[in-house]
């Protein structure tokens, strides 16, 4: 193939995250964008060893396997790739993804393994419970729309008020908001002059408790003409009038807080500079496993609860399923095992959810994390759920290794998209725990990682993909490590 061409052909498959395997001939092309079994055309615009990369110009014959139900933003929506497919289909796709990356890393490197499939979400729509949306136009001069980029562009959005991944809160929340500032023509935050106004809004609901944290984030920009005190005041009326028995349209769920956030920062991130409570509270509680755990504006949970059961249900049997492993199984968390004489590494423990889970099997848990806020809010949700061998540190994973007097006996690692920093992998091989609990939101950073850990002198056990984000190209991934040739 050649730069700058032309060419049509059909996706064979479509590698993690999104990357299409296109057939022209006898060469293939990576193509983003695009399905098992559509015929696209394209135009290539790298050439690299030999591998070519294009873009897609169009699609001209759609899958036999998108017969799914999608909504009315699918394909301008840069939010879901794959919600025409039925979900059992998106379910084999995304497990194949994890099972050639795996097969990739592992295969030639050690003995047999055991690849567990996928779990699929319990609840394939509605099922989100954070979302960022962003202030902007659908096009250059365009009315205020408030919602998620468009697919393959920085800078202009879609008002997504069909969504299907949040439930009907999240819907009117959003064109209430929406409509309110549109009324009043107050303009939006501009990222590439960093004039303007309304940033972002962000929105949180426990999907057990129901509890709901609304925060605009403006920038400190006030429009002229326009009081801040005024705008805030009705924006503030407008979502309390939907919390109302009398309105025409009403919230199913109850609002925890309303925030006001002033962000000036010049990168399109949500954080805060100042942030003022316009009512209720700053945090909120969700339920999982039987725990209660407190939420603030920016602390780190995952974005689907009910799937996240799974995902550290999964987690946990892994703590405590040591046949595979090879391992004597009388150190299994069983709750009456000698378990309960273990000290648990968690590190990137976020709100502490992990490290509460294992907390009742375990003589001390440690929980590491860089967020203050989430380490904060960790300690208070371990408070009140009676656990008191939970310890929760506040710092980079790096650093805090070098820092702490214990030693783990087992480690579970749950690190950001990123994984485990380069610098920091030595140090938690060096514990030379006999297993690793590695629980990973982007298999391409777990397999580069385990490149590390085979290196120093691990194995994989077993793996299973989780579906966190149905629709979406995100695969959660649960990954059981045990030190090779060690038996207790």
């Amino acid at each position: 193939m050649k730069k700058g061409q032309v060419y049509e052909g059909v996706v064979e498959r479509v590698d993690f995250p999104g990357k299409g395997v296109v057939r022209v001939g006898e060469e293939t092309a990576t193509v983003k964008l695009c399905l098992p079994g559509q015929k696209i055309r394209f135009s290539v615009n790298k050439v690299r060893k030999g591998k070519a990369e294009g873009r897609l110009l169009e699609v001209l014959e759609t899958s036999p396997l998108e017969t799914g139900d999608p909504c009315s933003h699918f394909g301008l929506c840069g939010g879901c790739a794959y919600l025409s497919f039925p979900y059992e289909e998106q379910l084999q796709l995304k497990s194949a993804q994890v099972k050639r990356l795996l097969d990739g890393v592992l295969t030639g490197r050690q003995g047999a393994w055991i690849y567990e499939g996928i779990k699929g979400s319990p609840e394939a729509y509605a099922y989100r419970n954070k979302m960022e949306f962003t202030f902007g136009d659908e096009y250059k001069g365009g009315p205020l729309a408030l919602g998620m980029h468009r697919r393959g562009s920085f800078y202009d959005l879609v008002t997504v008020t069909d969504c299907k991944i949040v439930d009907a809160d999240y819907r009117l929340i959003l064109r209430t908001v929406r409509d309110y500032f549109a009324a009043l023509r107050v303009p939006y935050y501009h990222r590439m002059t960093h004039e303007g106004y309304l940033r972002h809004l962000l929105v949180r609901k426990a999907s057990r408790t129901g509890e709901i944290l609304v925060a605009l984030v403006t920038s400190s920009q006030v429009p002229d003409g326009q009081a801040e005190d005024a705008l805030l005041q009705g924006f503030l009326e407008a979502l309390l009038a939907l919390a109302r028995s009398d309105g025409q349209e009403r919230l199913a769920g109850r609002y925890a807080g309303i925030l006001h956030i002033v962000n000036d920062s010049v990168a399109d991130v949500v954080r805060s500079d100042r942030t003022e409570i316009l009512y209720g509270k700053d945090y909120f509680y969700e339920e999982l496993l039987g725990l209660r755990f407190k939420i603030s504006t920016f602390s780190f949970f995952q974005t689907n609860s009910y799937s996240a059961e799974v995902l550290y249900q999964t987690a946990r049997e892994y703590v405590g399923d040591l046949t595979d492993a090879g391992l004597d199984d009388s150190t299994a968390c069983d709750g009456n095992s000698d378990q309960r004489d273990k000290i648990v590494f968690d590190l990137y423990s976020g709100t502490g959810t992990i490290t509460q889970l294992m907390a009742p099997a375990a003589k001390k848990v440690i929980g590491v994390e860089i967020v203050e806020e989430a380490v904060e809010a960790a300690r208070k949700s371990a408070a009140e759920n009676g656990l008191t061998n939970c310890d929760f540190i506040a710092g980079d994973v790096l650093q805090v290794l070098d820092e702490v007097e214990e030693r783990p006996d087992l480690i579970i690692l749950d690190p950001p998209r990123d994984g485990i920093h380069p610098k920091a992998l030595p140090k938690i091989i060096a514990y030379g725990v006999e297993r690793i609990v590695y629980i990973s939101c982007k298999p391409t950073s777990l397999v580069r990682d385990l490149e590390d850990f085979l290196a120093g002198g691990y194995e994989v056990v077993k793996a299973v993909a989780v579906d966190q984000f149905p629709w979406t190209t995100g695969i959660e991934v649960v990954c059981l490590l045990k030190r090779a040739f060690i038996k207790i």
